[in-house]
């Protein structure tokens, strides 16, 4: 909920959907940026033709049903590979299943991929050698693929690559591929291993320019078309870089398709009229919900997602920018009480909000039941009242002019970015999920995430959008805590805190990762932790350049369309 006072009114962007007609019929949708301040982040009404039939990339049913077959044959391909690297070449495997994952396409091969790296652990930890002749760069490679499904590997096996006097060989700075793979396993460090940060900060010093983002902390997602476009590959090469770019063209249909219904989902709900001085942001939260949920096959649970995702934007404006401690106070208890009978407690406009959050939730719960036999309404209705409960803290606090202390304002701000939406959709995604994550398993997850969230959104928003609520940040609490301190060392400290939560989110999806029933809530919630830094990073402009880079390249760049013949 960080949000600053402006005094001054900049102008931002909005983006708007032109087509282009190739000259095969196909259309090709592009972002153009346009000035206007209220509508950033939303979806114009201009935009209503891609709705339309001939919008869709794979138009024709001749046409859908080659794309089918080609498709199926890829993925055909590609499995035969991992089934017959995994017999002849140890390295090679592991480089093909890194491929894999970095183009994306991985969710295809989970089975096949397991396979792969369980031969790889039971080689390594039962005969005599293990990985002793690895290089550094094979070592890491499978370090960092291994600890990534949740295969213990220990830390201390970089110590073949450190001298006599305890610190990593001066030889290895020619080894910049090596180097490279190093870093990129050091980012699966957890808590005690002081190799992993030394191996990271020897790694980063050395190659430094190329290690802006690190795959473990990227998002595969925006990262797979420079990946494609700069992958050589090898025997294998070609049919993987054919499949990844036909899955970018499958899922960039689905996408679309998904914004398109969140548009008009969003323009009937009519909260945007009713609320003016709240965000209009529709494709930024279904951006959270496309970048969290990647499978195209889980359409459902993205469309879901968003509409979570919605009401806590919506929510925070109203704590923000429209009530009364008092007035919030009626809210938050209409909210605990859940129920259509709280309406005659509430101003006009908040009414809508109400009914509208307790339609669209109380519809979630039902879909979840009717596909999966069980309700999740508690849980979620628990979610809502969270919360409204830790927004409301923050708005006494900000209304009396008081500040908390960081650790107060801390926890409490990770209750203002709650997972349990995402908790329960996942909860749904297949019958043999249900059961498998308890609270208990992902309380530590959901803590470190939200942390993540909250400092984030303190160390890099330094305005968010036309809003002009105030409701301080993480580094305020810190200098009224420690004075004579700066905001230099203030900033220091949010880093080393977000660092610290990185380590424990990766020992956390390490655990859940040895349990084929809840790795996908640690796919999902990774992917939420790697997609805030572009949420949040704003330039000096108070825009969100890289935000807007990833929106292109994912829902309107036609540079690996498939088009017909």
């Amino acid at each position: 909920m960080a949000v600053y006072n402006s005094s001054s009114s900049l102008p931002s962007y909005c983006f708007n959907i032109h087509k282009k007609i190739a000259d095969n019929g196909d259309i090709r949708p592009s972002l153009v940026a346009c000035r206007a301040t209220p509508q950033k982040w939303t979806i114009l009404e201009e935009t209503s033709d891609l709705s339309k039939p001939r919008q869709t990339i794979l138009n024709g049913q001749s046409f859908k049903d080659e794309f089918s077959m080609e498709y199926e044959q890829k993925r055909k391909d590609v499995r035969e590979l991992l089934k017959s690297e995994e017999s002849e070449n140890q390295i090679e495997s592991l480089m093909l299943v890194d491929a894999i994952q970095r183009l994306g396409v991985d969710y295809h091969f989970q089975e096949e991929i397991e396979a792969v790296l369980q031969r790889h652990y039971m080689e390594a930890t039962t005969s005599f050698d293990g990985y002793s002749n690895y290089s550094l760069h094979d070592l890491s490679l499978f370090f960092r693929l291994l600890r990534e499904r949740g295969f213990f590997i220990p830390a201390d096996i970089f110590n073949k690559f450190k001298g006599k006097d305890g610190v990593f060989e001066g030889k290895l700075k020619e080894d910049i591929r090596g180097l490279m793979e190093l870093y990129e396993a050091a980012q699966l460090v957890t808590d005690g291993e002081d190799i992993l940060d030394e191996a990271a900060k020897f790694s980063s010093q050395i190659v430094s320019n190329r290690l802006k983002h690190p795959y473990h902390k990227s998002i595969a997602k925006f990262t797979a078309k420079k990946y494609i476009r700069d992958f050589q590959g090898n025997g294998w090469g070609k049919t993987l870089k054919e499949l990844a770019k036909m899955d970018i063209s499958r899922a960039q249909t689905v996408n679309q398709q998904e914004l398109i219904q969140i548009s008009r989902w969003w323009k009937d709900l009519g909260l945007a009229q009713e609320f003016k001085q709240a965000r209009n942001q529709p494709l930024k939260w279904y951006t959270w919900s496309m970048a969290s949920l990647i499978d195209p096959s889980m359409s459902e649970q993205r469309l879901e997602l968003t509409k979570s995702i919605t009401f806590i934007y919506i929510i925070d404006d109203i704590f923000d920018l429209y009530g009364t401690p008092e007035e919030l106070t009626v809210f938050t208890r209409a909210v605990h009480m859940w129920d259509y009978e709280a309406l005659h407690m509430l101003p006009k406009s908040w009414k809508m909000c109400y009914k509208a959050l307790l339609d669209t939730t109380n519809d979630i719960g039902y879909k979840i039941y009717k596909k999966h036999g069980y309700n999740p309404i508690d849980s979620l209705k628990s979610t809502w009242a969270s919360l409204c409960d830790a927004f409301l803290v923050e708005a006494k606090w900000f209304a009396s002019g008081h500040l908390p202390t960081t650790n107060e304002y801390l926890e409490n701000g990770k209750n203002s970015y709650p997972l349990w939406p995402l908790y329960s959709v996942l909860l749904g995604i297949n019958k043999r999920t249900r059961g498998a994550v308890q609270v208990d398993d992902i309380s530590e997850l959901i803590s470190s995430v939200a942390a993540i969230l909250r400092l984030w959104d303190d160390f890099g928003s330094a305005k968010d959008e036309q809003q002009d609520g105030n409701d301080g940040s993480y580094i305020e609490c810190y200098l009224k805590e420690n004075p004579g301190s700066t905001i230099e060392i203030a900033r220091e400290r949010v880093v080393d805190i977000i660092s610290n939560e990185w380590k424990r989110l990766n020992k956390e999806c390490f655990h859940l990762n040895q349990n084929s029933g809840s790795s996908s809530f640690a796919k999902a919630s990774l992917n939420l932790a790697r997609m805030v830094p572009l949420m949040y990073s704003y330039d000096d402009d108070h825009q969100l350049p890289v935000l807007e880079e990833f929106i292109n390249s994912t829902l309107f760049d036609d540079s690996f369309l498939v088009h017909r013949p």
